[in-house]
């Protein structure tokens, strides 16, 4: 199964380093831009947790301010798909 969400972050931007930080920590987690205490983000299933349960973790993190889900995209892989996205990550 294929689960991924795509995320605006608003953080107080003197803090935004440590948030930064603090996603790329997450297993399912990475940052791809930032600008002014503004995040993108994508956050994937993992073998143990659900994005949605990351995300909501996310909100803990000192200087998130909000998070928003931006894009959600979900489907079902067969066997070979899901043996590759296992072995890209």
């Amino acid at each position: 199964m294929l689960n991924i969400c795509g995320c605006l972050v608003h953080t107080m931007p003197e803090m935004s380093e440590s948030v930064i930080s603090a996603i790329n920590a997450f297993e399912g987690g990475e940052v791809h831009a930032h600008e002014n205490g503004r995040i993108v983000i994508t956050v994937e299933d993992t073998s143990t947790r659900r994005a949605s349960e990351q995300i909501m973790d996310m909100h803990q993190i000192p200087g998130v301010l909000t998070i928003t889900l931006t894009y959600h995209h979900f489907e079902e892989l067969d066997g070979n798909a899901e043996a590759l996205v296992e072995t890209v990550h």
